[in-house]
């Protein structure tokens, strides 16, 4: 059995990613988009899908605030989160990846849309705080409300 504290430590590590997944959505739904970038790594890679790839915590900053000012509204639900820790032979942690799933509303371009997908992400600790060091989005569908998905 492990030693006390480092099972300690790692429920607080999953605890942590998970907090940082769910601040992630909180700031986007709530129209903060730089509290999210700083969720990031400064050397994150971002991948959208067909929307692209950005790829520094800079060139992410500058695309978020561009999109804060348009017209598009997001409102993600996240949930289903699937972490796996990455310990080394020391035990010691500083990586995980994790999946969660996603279901979106949003307004885009004047339209109403609803979506569900998948990021699949790597965590790393720095400085004794997780943030994302890559996201990777993949949408199922994304339609109009009453608009079939299937």
């Amino acid at each position: 059995m492990d030693d006390l504290p480092a099972v300690v430590q790692r429920l607080a590590d999953l605890e942590a990613i998970r907090d940082l997944v769910r601040r992630y959505a909180h700031s986007i739904w709530q129209g903060r988009p730089l509290d999210a970038v700083a969720l990031f790594a400064a050397d994150v890679v971002m991948d959208l899908g067909p929307d692209g790839v950005i790829r520094g915590r800079e060139n992410l900053r500058a695309i978020y605030t561009e999109k804060a000012g348009g017209d598009m509204l997001l409102h993600p639900f996240v949930h289903n989160h699937v972490i796996d820790y990455c310990a080394d032979d020391t035990g010691d942690a500083s990586r995980a990846t994790g999946t969660c799933y996603l279901d979106l509303r949003c307004l885009r371009d004047g339209q109403s849309l609803m979506g569900s997908g998948v990021y699949n992400d790597v965590y790393v600790r720095e400085q004794g705080v997780w943030r994302f060091k890559s996201r990777k989005l993949a949408m199922c569908y994304l339609v109009r409300p009453g608009d079939s998905w299937l």
